[in-house]
């Protein structure tokens, strides 16, 4: 059986305030078209750390390859495994909004010279976990219907495996 094809990525974290998002979504596609690669900006505050953006590009990619994708495009295709859901209204509650915004950017494939391009409109930082506060755990509980039953069954520590369970979830119901 041959492997699925992928494409290297890379996921950097970043901050950035945003006056114009329109303005700035159409920045981010012409800078992925010039480096030909894709751009994808998860909203931190709504995503369960690195790992929870790194498993809804793996699923995009393995989508977009080896599968029958719920949209045209692999950015979307990222937000919505990000928000587990076929609804592009709700995916794109996943990704940037006016106002400040803490996102995970993804380039995939990685290209240095879409970083370098990227670096002109959005403050890299350095990426310091999951930032999993009371706040945010029931602002991911909410999101992704996971009840206070599931948490006690999975331990407090788990909201980030049992957003993963939600984003593989829609793979099965594809």
């Amino acid at each position: 059986m041959m492997a699925p094809q992928t494409e290297p990525y890379e996921i950097r974290a970043a901050v950035v305030t945003i006056i114009d998002r329109d303005a700035l979504l159409g920045t981010l596609r012409e800078i992925a078209h010039r480096h030909n690669t894709h751009i994808v900006c998860f909203d931190a505050e709504k995503i369960a750390g690195l790992r929870h953006a790194e498993f809804a590009v793996r699923h995009a990619q393995h989508t977009r390859y080896n599968g029958v994708p719920i949209s045209n495009s692999f950015e979307m295709e990222a937000l919505l495994y990000a928000a587990g859901s076929r609804q592009c209204s709700v995916a794109t509650s996943f990704g940037i909004h006016d106002g400040e915004n803490h996102l995970y950017v993804c380039c995939c494939p990685a290209c240095d010279g879409a970083w370098k391009d990227l670096d002109r409109h959005l403050c890299f930082v350095p990426e310091t976990g999951d930032g999993m506060t009371a706040e945010k755990t029931a602002r991911l509980m909410e999101l992704f219907g996971i009840t206070p039953e599931e948490i006690d069954a999975a331990g407090s520590g788990q909201v980030t495996a049992l957003v993963l369970e939600r984003v593989a979830f829609l793979e099965v119901c594809k």
